[in-house]
């Protein structure tokens, strides 16, 4: 396990990500992910509010509900660390104080819990004075209701910006950042967020961990692959993105190992990173990932693997 920042939550190195749950995994095999999940030691699940409202005939929440169900089904509350975001919800956009109280009410009842560990600004919302969103937090603190507090999809101007806003009105502060971030996806963090989230203490959640699967290797010249996520994956699929995949292969190899795990290793050898978040919608999907949170790459792995991704 690992602490997030100066903070009382200990984590286990893989973060689960709910997106998938109610989306492309019914609740039956949600469960079975999360069961598998928790028998591996893990503790950490990352959802949101606006999970699965994209899909045609869902309204949001379904990921929340099916967290909140599985809990109270198994009575293991107490032993999750439980994220979820606001801003994002259809009808509850952005981060006034009104969304926020409304948005985090809405979560606490779809999750069966008193309390969020960690509750997301989902996004920026510029039109918002940071002083009212960070005021909402703040409250929701200060009544039990929500434990720390964390930024999604910010610059590093803007997150700095909100950390100086809740030192100088003493308000409850980001504890964490969740980019987009991974050996495909370099520059937008490393470009300035890294050495921000080190300077001030923040610890760092990546999302799309595994580039929408194509880290796993399960995309290659020729393969077919059945997947909502097989467009977006099939992108990397160029000199670079071989590269990479040739760089991983020989590491997983070399170990004994799963490409995704590899790849999932690399980004805790990056600068604040504590958990890479990542999803399945199987037990043997999830079973591809768990071999991280045994697995530390050494000085000469992550070389080759930045000079893959450079």
């Amino acid at each position: 396990m690992t602490r997030i920042g100066d903070t009382s939550l200990d984590v286990f190195p893989l973060c689960l990500g709910g997106n998938v749950f109610g989306w492309t995994a019914d609740e039956g095999q949600s469960f079975a992910v999360l069961d598998a999940y928790a028998t591996a030691g893990g503790n950490f699940l990352d959802t949101a509010d606006a999970y699965s409202a994209w899909v045609p005939g869902h309204a949001g929440g379904e990921s929340e509900t099916i967290v909140g169900r599985w809990m109270a089904a198994r009575g293991n509350r107490d032993r999750m660390v439980i994220a979820t975001k606001v801003g994002k919800f259809p009808g509850l956009s952005g981060l006034s104080a009104k969304t926020i109280r409304a948005a985090a009410e809405s979560s606490l009842r779809r999750l069966r819990t008193d309390r969020i560990d960690l509750y997301y600004a989902h996004t920026d919302d510029a039109a918002t004075p940071l002083e009212e969103t960070l005021g909402a937090f703040d409250a929701l603190v200060r009544e039990g209701k929500v434990r720390h507090i964390a930024a999604s999809n910010h610059t590093e101007s803007r997150l700095a910006e909100a950390l100086a806003v809740s030192k100088r009105a003493g308000l409850a502060r980001y504890v964490a950042l969740q980019p987009h971030y991974n050996l495909v996806h370099r520059p937008e963090y490393e470009s300035g967020l890294a050495a921000l989230c080190v300077r001030e203490g923040l610890a760092c959640f990546p999302y799309y961990a595994l580039a929408s699967g194509f880290l796993a290797g399960k995309y290659r010249p020729g393969a077919k692959v059945e997947s909502q996520r097989a467009s977006t994956a099939a992108q990397y699929l160029d000199d670079r993105g071989l590269r990479i995949l040739a760089a991983l292969d020989g590491i997983a190899a070399a170990r004994r190992t799963t490409v995704a795990a590899v790849a999932l290793a690399w980004l805790l050898t990056r600068p604040a990173v504590v958990a890479p978040i990542a999803s399945a919608r199987t037990p043997g999907q999830l079973a591809e990932l768990l071999p991280l949170a045994s697995m530390r790459l050494d000085d000469d792995e992550q070389q080759r693997l930045d000079d893959a991704s450079a």
